[in-house]
């Protein structure tokens, strides 16, 4: 099986390890990044009767500026505001294994389907944040699970916040 793929259905079982792999491996950021985008695609695939051709576009662009910036935010909130002893990570540990928590997200492109798409997001919501945990507790090097749930909802309200920013000043889409 391509590396690769065997990766994002590592990182979809909560596979410890591999986040602990694509820590390690700097050239895994480029995979990181397609693992966003095509979480993101899916998303809009799941989604095209709401979103539309255009809608996609926006999601993809949107999730990998997101994705910069929560990989920012939680290196800088998991490494000087909430380190432990033995915290030692760079923002490219943090991308890297970020993006691979992005792949539970892939099962919304089954939103397609009538009458689940809701449902669907939901569960890969909640998959993709465990994996989001996961992926921080091991980049950071966390001995517990409770401070990288701290790291990633401050992270994710900030998030918010800037993202929000950031539509006021692009406009909201016309209906």
């Amino acid at each position: 099986m391509n590396i690769f793929v065997d990766r994002m259905i590592r990182a979809a079982k909560l596979d410890v390890n591999l986040y602990e792999e694509v820590e390690a491996d700097k050239s895994a950021l480029g995979q990181a990044m397609a693992v966003v985008i095509i979480s993101s695609i899916a998303a809009g695939l799941g989604s095209i009767s709401q979103v539309g051709l255009g809608g996609i576009f926006m999601g993809t662009i949107m999730a990998l500026v997101g994705w910069y910036i929560w990989a920012y935010l939680t290196y800088l909130i998991g490494t000087k505001l909430l380190p432990e002893p033995q915290t030692r990570a760079d923002q490219g540990e943090l991308l890297r294994t970020i993006g691979f928590s992005s792949s539970p997200g892939l099962i919304r492109v089954l939103g397609i389907i009538p009458g689940i798409g809701g449902l669907l997001f939901f569960v890969a919501s909640i998959w993709m944040l465990v994996a989001m945990v996961i992926a921080v507790r091991q980049a950071l090097d966390y001995s517990g699970t409770l401070r990288a749930v701290g790291v990633c909802a401050i992270g994710w309200i900030i998030q918010v916040i800037l993202m929000g920013i950031l539509f006021s000043f692009m406009g909201a889409p016309e209906m």
